[in-house]
């Protein structure tokens, strides 16, 4: 990359390439306003726009127009309530109004309205099980139903028949659950995951359940346990146990509905190994290493199935620039 970053949002567009906006370029550090393209074709980067604000740790989503929203983030001085949008058109950005509460490591999910779920972390105490809705029709901001408990450092999920899965994060660390619908502007607990988990990765399988991996914080640690949660029933199960254990790590699924996990923070440093979950067989199996040792890189899908990992940090808590491509057709790593 032009830049070597962590914290920040990697986003596919509706073209192929790859927006990258925001981040730190050393734990601590001040947050980065700039923006860049991965283009697949020629696999280069080119800068784009610069972001209105600086942030990290903020939140991005691809609206259905196929402009970007990016909301919230950290400064600092605080949280930002600032949202923007990017256009891939021109490559500039635009301000999207401003959230009701200041958040940052929060989410930003699509619905099947086109309006944008936002939840978790907020700068208010106290206001954490806040939630808000952005309509990009009106360009406008609105809350919606608020969460059960407060939840921060947890993960959000879009499932298949439309609601919005929310499960653990800090509060302390929690093992509940809750789903919102989106129809009702509501939300309603659902079964508890076997272990509390913050810090934690998710991903939407292909037959509509959600596998949940590693943790980290409090006295948990890393883990090695998974396990996958089934909108039918409303219930979570263990599945099989990774390799090795990790926190922040890199979850994705591939095109054949194999999950990858690559690098995070294992039980004494940042990892390079990955491995591949089957969900036909609830097994986890090695492949290739990474070529770096990578905590809290992004991973992306891209349209010719490889994944392109970006950024993270590695020993020394300085962000990455250079980026590797896994391609599971031939398991290996190139840079």
């Amino acid at each position: 990359m032009r830049e070597a970053r962590y914290g920040h949002t990697a986003t596919l567009l509706s073209d192929g390439r790859v927006l990258v906006a925001g981040g730190i370029r050393e734990l601590g550090g001040a947050p980065l306003a700039s923006a860049e393209l991965y283009d697949p074709r020629p696999g280069s980067w080119t800068a784009t726009g610069s972001m209105l604000e600086a942030r990290t740790t903020h939140a991005a989503a691809l609206l259905p127009d196929g402009r970007v929203l990016v909301v919230g983030g950290a400064t600092p001085t605080g949280l930002l309530a600032s949202a923007e949008l990017y256009d891939p058109q021109t490559g500039a950005w635009t301000a999207a109004g401003s959230m009701l509460e200041a958040r940052a490591a929060t989410s930003a999910i699509v619905l099947r309205t086109g309006k944008v779920l936002v939840a978790g972390n907020t700068a208010t105490q106290g206001a954490a099980a806040a939630v808000e809705l952005y309509d990009p029709s009106a360009g406008s901001w609105t809350q919606t139903g608020p969460m059960g408990v407060c939840r921060n450092a947890d993960t959000t999920t879009l499932l298949l028949d439309g609601r919005v899965l929310a499960a653990g994060g800090l509060g302390p660390t929690l093992a509940s659950a809750e789903l919102y619908d989106p129809s009702a502007g509501s939300w309603t607990a659902t079964g508890s995951m076997t272990v509390p988990r913050q810090y934690y990765t998710a991903t939407l399988l292909l037959d509509g359940r959600v596998l949940v991996t590693g943790s980290s914080g409090d006295v948990l640690g890393p883990l090695a346990s998974t396990e996958v949660f089934d909108p039918a029933t409303g219930s979570w199960a263990a599945t099989g146990a990774m390799i090795e254990a990790r926190s922040g790590d890199a979850l994705v699924l591939l095109s054949d509905g194999v999950v990858l996990a690559a690098g995070g923070s294992g039980t004494s440093e940042p990892l390079a190994s990955a491995e591949l979950y089957d969900p036909g067989t609830g097994s986890w199996s090695a492949t290739a290493s990474m070529l770096e040792i990578r905590n809290g890189p992004t991973a992306t899908l891209l349209p010719d199935g490889r994944v392109l990992v970006a950024g993270g940090y590695g020993r020394g808590g300085d962000a990455l620039a250079w980026v590797e491509l896994f391609d599971e057709g031939s398991p290996q790593v190139t840079p």
